[in-house]
């Protein structure tokens, strides 16, 4: 993922290093020299990185043997943490780093040069895949970072944003917990979500916690094999939930693109305070489907590939008649309604994509071909079999 301002994108971009014995061990010490300073930041108050270097420059090479270099990154690493934790109105206890984890500034700290990433200090790893499409920018500060047998080192770029063109209409995207619908009145693509497919390996680790929380395991929360069976299955659900998230936002905005249409997507933001009233397993559902995440991917694609898009209200969007705009749709069907005023009838989740894009072509200042939404006798064109 990456961040973006009114001129430049900002991307990080993996690259994938051999894990030497030299770099971990490197890495241990770091950490260690990195709790050390939050502590001493915190206990002395510390604010700026003058203050900081003057107190913890000397200790950080001579008690935890650190490159000259690396010492200043790993105090303002410390800085940097500190800052975060203060600032949190919700902060708790002191801030602790667990991972293995490095900062490193780009030529000072590490430079690529031969097919190896070089470590001030000596250290020489060799690179065994990376992404070389933005080969042509600058490489930025960097985090080596060692986690499951696995070293990979991401690289912040800077590349220039793409010059957003004017779009002739929209595809309006609609997101709810079995599937999501997105398309235009003429096109209607509909994709299952991945959510039941993840709720599983969620199930599996919960009954591993059941089953070994009885009185019969009095000490399973130390059974390191169990307990890393549980992780496996968080994390297994986890990268199921991202890797649909990637793909999917990609298909949305590409398909824009080629139509030079606009994205119209809801703004869920605030779809997580309206979750405490639903049953336990529907609202675990959709608090991993992780609608946030779906946000912030449809909007960073559509940023990458130069897509203008808009958040709209979400309120009504799939009760509401997108024809005449009645609020009293009648339920004539399995999630099927049908206007009582005007007789236009479709299924709930194309009516709330009907909405997405009014309100999205609305907001982009786009007058609908035609004039208005045709959806009453224009065929629609899905992958999905209706009778499925």
């Amino acid at each position: 993922m990456a961040t973006g301002d009114e001129e430049v994108l900002t991307l990080s971009i993996g690259v994938r290093v051999s894990p030497e014995p030299v770099a971990i061990e490197l890495l241990h010490r770091y950490r260690d020299a990195l709790n050390y300073a939050i502590n001493r930041i915190i206990d002395n108050n510390l604010r700026t990185l003058k203050q900081t270097h003057k107190m913890l420059y000397r200790d950080l090479i001579e008690i935890f043997n650190l490159p000259s270099r690396i010492a200043i990154d790993c105090y303002r690493d410390a800085l940097s943490n500190v800052k975060s934790w203060r600032n949190n109105p919700k902060k708790g206890k002191r801030p602790v780093v667990k991972r293995l984890s490095m900062l490193l500034h780009p030529e000072l700290s590490y430079r690529i040069k031969d097919n190896y990433v070089e470590i001030i200090g000596g250290l020489r790893l060799k690179i065994i895949g990376w992404d070389r499409r933005y080969d042509n920018y600058k490489n930025r500060e960097a985090r080596l970072i060692y986690k499951k047998d696995k070293m990979i080192l991401w690289i912040s770029k800077k590349i220039p944003k793409p010059k957003e063109y004017t779009p002739i209409d929209v595809i309006s995207v609609d997101i709810n917990e079995k599937k999501i619908v997105y398309g235009d009145e003429v096109i209607n693509i509909e994709k299952d979500t991945a959510i039941d497919k993840a709720y599983r390996y969620i199930r599996l680790a919960e009954d591993l916690k059941r089953r070994y929380s009885s009185s019969r395991y009095l000490a399973w929360r130390r059974r390191k094999r169990i307990l890393n069976r549980i992780r496996s299955y968080h994390e297994k659900a986890r990268n199921i939930l991202i890797d649909w998230t990637k793909k999917i936002s990609l298909e949305i905005v590409r398909l824009a693109r080629e139509l030079r249409y606009g994205v119209s997507r809801e703004d869920l933001t605030n779809l997580i305070r309206s979750l405490r009233e639903l049953p336990k397993d529907h609202k675990t559902k959709l608090i991993i489907m992780g609608y946030s995440r779906i946000e912030r991917w449809i909007d960073w694609q559509a940023e990458k590939h130069g897509v203008p898009y808009v958040k709209v209200d979400p309120n009504g969007t799939s009760s509401e008649c997108p024809i005449c705009d009645y609020k009293g749709l009648e339920e004539v069907g399995y999630r099927r309604l049908r206007c009582p005023r005007c007789g236009f009838e479709a299924d709930r989740d194309v009516i709330g994509k009907l909405n997405v894009r009014k309100r999205g072509l609305r907001k982009l200042g786009i007058v609908p071909r035609g004039g208005a939404l045709t959806p009453l006798t224009a065929p629609q064109m899905t992958d999905v079999n209706p009778n499925r």
